[in-house]
């Protein structure tokens, strides 16, 4: 029985047309008050309105088109309708007559140049709703921004498959704006472009594509320079005829029916039928409708429907098969879903889209892309690299599906996937048996910022032992570590060619390619890395290859290396611990046994996280001199920002070092993980002391979650037990946490790691997975307050579109820890410095919502969590997933110098120069052939910040997930 829900102070989320307080997001993080001068504003505003008939909210964006900064604005504008102001966001709105009046809010109003800010307001109306045609900020009347073409790929249509030879027909439509003219169309395959059109209508007739799935786009070009991008249509080149079915994904509920669609690839001579029955699967399922169908040569193209139906008991899914003479079949698998799990069935309509090899999720081999775009730059660099995470999204997104159809082979296929490409093998690792577990490792200090490498190699600083290597080697019988590099070039666009079991093959080499990239200080942010291979041959770079732009030494040899992000691991036995969980729920738990014993093995190397960078002893560790550990007390059981390994390229050459982190970032950890390693008997570890270690990290996380909650409810940063990276004494009264020091921004301060509320929805989805299976009461209360908080920081607009927090500021400290009676940590404070509607963020959000609900009965929880799924549902959907736009105002770093030390030149593996003169871009000349790179090129000129519509992996598995979680507990 759950308890009564509890009362929140703050309440400013569910809102009904009647009673909207809105708030919606800055674009920018901004301060200061001071009104400039007018002659020096050069401005432009956006106006996008939401409109529902009666009424509407506008969103407006401001944007600095001169050299000097706006220090406070004003911005004024006029209806010509009976548009009343009803309330604003982002600033102070006022209205006189038909003139409307926003005055910056104090926080937003510094517009940097080149930089925008974003406000908003709700208002009513009847009759027309025309929009104001001049603004003006500070008085100054600003120009119009030019808006960029709108462009729509119309041929093919999305799922359509060709046969091999024949000729794809490809048109667009594009409208250009403000009286500008579309002056050509592009085509491009991917990234390659295939032709182009200079006069409407725009078309394009391809023959010669390969066998296999394609995504195409279309790139409109207009008179004032300015150049858009459509959605890209994923398409199919078959050998042969084929039937096409879709979708290839469908959820029917206990008692009734649903269809999917059926048609030719290709126009037949003569007429041909196609027949649909059940191939296997649940037989509770079956054809009530379309089990045979004919096609003629004049309407082959036109769908046909194919009716399923469920019985009222049964559970499951089957594979219904549509095949005809002469062709290659359409398989469809169709789940029968509980007699209420709309949510299931969503979960199945969007795996359906990510795993549509069409729609460009994953490369050839099944490895999934950081996102389908390929012109996006965050952690990773480019969009078809991909990552530790996004691995292990994908078994977490195999799992659920193992959940909703009992079918477990894509579950174990993921795992099998991820150990054959991002686990290193042992020819990529091939000297750990040379690994001295007594020296693990050379000291190097790390520094503030890049110009201050290549960082000094000391071996006068002591350095512990690893107490865990011998333990390990006797459990699995192998020296090389088990553990996810962190990032792999996976179409080896930069051309290294570090393929498994490869070093440095060169750009010729078509599989995926490991890379590495921050490695110089906190101060590195990606726009300032230089990519290396993980296994540098000197083949590329310098006459050294990458080493001596981060380590400087006496000599280099030719080495291998690899770096772990423990959160993705950790999320790896949280997939295979669900999966175990709902398989043997279904009987089926010996179809995952093998691939869950692995994730065991996984988090048995994973306690290299939870270990000090050198091995030194835990706690007020404030200079390189103090003690190395002498064992486990260089472990603060906590899952850090990483750890490496590497050693010797020569077999012969006899070394190879391990080293785990001395930072811990509360986004991080993962007490669910460490709950299953150490509880659960499937996932425990072989080795002697695994189980007990994740006990005593399960333990220490959650203290350490405490420890970092803020007053308001969010939380802080983490601790390092190495300052500034090389055991320098930290500020006097630096609190400490088992004498570790509190760091408000651990590992990277461009841009701070304390500031994304994604760490915040993540982490403590995994804190509530741990409540809802266990109860765990000191989980509980660290939910109890940040539920608190968050939903106070919520808006649902009645539309159904929201505001979720996105940048976060702190202030203040926690209190040291004392577990016995801890602190209240009344001077460590967080505040919303601006909102977003982030759908992969909203849907981890969501999730936390929903498992916290479940245990604790909480309403309002589960309300805010429906509210969520079912407005990015209703609103933000596209033909390849759910996605909403982004303007990228940090795109003017492309051009960010990039450190080289002077007098050091090298070139990068397709030619490009590495020197003191490189920059972010010059070394990525790849860039300029990606179809969305004109709007990067007009942003450079002065034009305005670029906006993209990105589809990440991880954010739409999120979201799958989240409808699955909340139809499994909520619905």
């Amino acid at each position: 029985m759950h308890p009564p829900p509890r009362r929140r102070r703050g309440f400013r989320r569910l809102l009904t047309a009647a009673a909207a307080a809105l708030a919606l997001p800055l674009t920018m993080l901004s301060t200061g008050s001071t009104p400039a001068q007018a002659a020096a504003v050069q401005c432009s505003v956006d106006y996008k309105t939401n409109d529902w008939g009666s009424g509407f909210t506008a969103e407006l964006t401001l944007t600095n088109r001169g050299a000097d900064v706006i220090d406070g604005w004003t911005l004024t504008y006029t209806y010509a309708g009976n548009q009343k102001l009803v309330n604003g966001w982002n600033g102070s709105w006022t209205q006189s007559g038909k003139t409307v009046t926003v005055k910056d809010a104090g926080y937003n109003g510094r517009i940097a140049a080149g930089a925008a800010v974003t406000t908003g307001g709700q208002f009513t109306y009847s009759g027309g709703n025309a929009a104001p045609t001049s603004f003006a900020i500070n008085g100054t009347p600003c120009v119009g921004a030019h808006q960029p073409p709108i462009t729509v790929l119309t041929s093919p249509q999305a799922g359509a498959v060709y046969t091999q030879g024949e000729t794809v027909p490809l048109a667009a439509t594009a409208a250009a704006a403000d009286q500008a003219t579309i002056t050509k169309v592009e085509f491009y395959d991917d990234t390659e472009l295939l032709g182009s059109d200079s006069s409407a209508p725009f078309a394009l007739s391809v023959g010669g594509l390969t066998v296999g799935s394609h995504s195409l786009v279309a790139k409109a070009y207009d008179s004032m320079g300015a150049s858009a991008d459509s959605t890209p249509v994923g398409i199919t080149v078959a050998s042969g005829p084929a039937v096409v079915a879709t979708p290839s994904q469908l959820g029917v509920q206990q008692g009734k029916s649903g269809t999917y669609e059926v048609k030719l690839s290709k126009q037949p001579s003569s007429n041909v039928t196609v027949a649909t029955a059940r191939a296997s699967g649940n037989s509770g399922l079956s054809v009530s409708g379309g089990a045979s169908l004919t096609f003629t040569p004049s309407n082959w193209n036109t769908a046909q429907k194919v009716t399923i139906a469920a019985d009222s008991s049964g559970s499951g899914s089957a594979v219904f098969e549509s095949s005809a003479p002469g062709h290659a079949k359409a398989a469809v698998t169709v789940t029968q879903l509980g007699a209420q799990k709309a949510y299931d069935a969503r979960f199945l309509e969007l795996y359906g889209k990510i795993t549509d090899p069409a729609n460009g999720y994953f490369s050839p081999e099944g490895i999934p892309y950081h996102s389908v775009e390929t012109l996006i730059v965050e952690a990773p660099d480019h969009g078809h690299e991909t990552t530790s995470e996004a691995y292990s999204y994908l078994l977490w997104l195999q799992a659920m599906y193992g959940k909703v159809t009992g079918d477990w082979s894509k579950f174990n296929g993921a795992w099998d996937i991820m150990e054959k490409f991002m686990i290193p093998t042992h020819a990529d690792q091939p000297t750990n048996s040379f690994y001295n577990a007594s020296k693990p490792a050379t000291y190097a200090p790390e520094h503030d910022t890049p110009n201050e490498y290549p960082s000094q190699l000391d071996s006068g600083v002591s350095v512990g032992p690893d107490p865990i290597a011998a333990e390990l080697k006797s459990a699995y019988g192998t020296d090389d570590v088990y553990g996810m590099h962190w990032i792999q070039d996976v179409d080896n666009v930069y051309g290294y060619g570090n393929s498994p079991g490869k070093c440095e093959a060169g750009p010729s080499d078509t599989g995926p390619s490991y890379i590495n990239t921050f490695q110089r200080g906190p101060q590195e942010s990606v726009w300032e890395t230089v990519p290396q291979p993980t296994c540098d041959a000197f083949k590329y770079g310098g006459k050294n290859g990458y080493l001596d732009l981060f380590t400087k030494d006496a000599s280099y040899a030719k080495q291998w290396k690899f770096t772990n992000a423990p959160d993705a691991d950790a999320r790896a036995v949280q997939a295979a611990y669900w999966a175990d969980l709902w398989a043997k729920d279904q009987g089926k738990g010996s179809q995952v046994s093998a691939t869950v014993a692995k994730a065991a093995k996984m988090g048995d190397y994973l306690r290299y996280s939870m270990y000090d960078k050198y091995f030194k002893k835990i706690g007020n560790c404030t200079s390189p001199s103090c003690p190395a550990g002498t064992g486990k007390d260089a472990s603060h059981y906590l899952l850090s920002w990483y750890y490496s390994w590497g050693g010797a390229t020569d077999t012969s050459a006899g070394w190879a070092w391990r080293i785990g982190s001395s930072h811990a970032h509360g986004g991080y950890q993962n007490p669910l993980a460490a709950y299953a390693l150490s509880t659960y008997a499937p996932l425990k570890p072989k080795s002697a002391t695994g189980a007990g270690d994740w006990a005593k990290s399960m333990q220490r996380q959650l203290e350490f979650y405490r420890w970092l909650q803020s007053d308001e409810g969010g939380i802080a940063g983490g601790a390092t037990n190495s300052w500034a990276g090389r055991y320098t004494t930290p500020p006097s009264g630096t609190p400490t946490f088992y004498g570790m020091h509190y760091d408000e921004k651990p590992v990277y301060h461009d841009p701070p790691s304390n500031q994304w509320f994604g760490f915040q929805a993540w982490s403590m989805e995994r804190v509530a997975e741990l409540y809802q299976q266990t109860g765990n009461a000191l989980a509980k209360s660290v939910l109890d307050k940040w539920v608190d908080w968050a939903l106070s920081e919520t808006t649902i607009n009645p539309d159904g579109s929201f505001r979720i927090p996105s940048t976060l500021q702190w202030s203040g400290k926690p209190d040291t820890w004392n577990a016995s009676s801890p602190g209240a940590n009344s001077g460590l404070h967080v505040t919303v410095a601006d909102y977003t509607n982030d759908v992969g963020v909203a849907a981890a959000y969501a999730k936390t919502l929903t498992y916290y609900a479940d245990r604790s009965g909480d309403t309002e929880a589960a309300t805010t969590a429906k509210a969520l799924l079912d407005g990015m549902w209703e609103n933000n959907q596209d033909a390849l997933g759910i996605a909403v736009p982004e303007t990228r105002a940090d795109y003017n770093r492309f051009d960010d110098p990039v450190h080289v030390p002077s007098g050091w030149s090298g070139t990068m593996p397709n030619g490009d120069a590495i020197n003191s003169s490189s920059t972010f871009e010059s070394i990525r000349s790849f860039y300029q052939d990606d179809p969305a790179w004109s709007k990067i090129e007009s942003y450079l000129a002065g034009g305005a910040a670029p906006t993209f519509t990105y589809h990440r992996f991880w954010a739409q598995a999120d979201i799958a997930l989240a409808m699955g979680s909340y139809a499994e507990l909520l619905e």
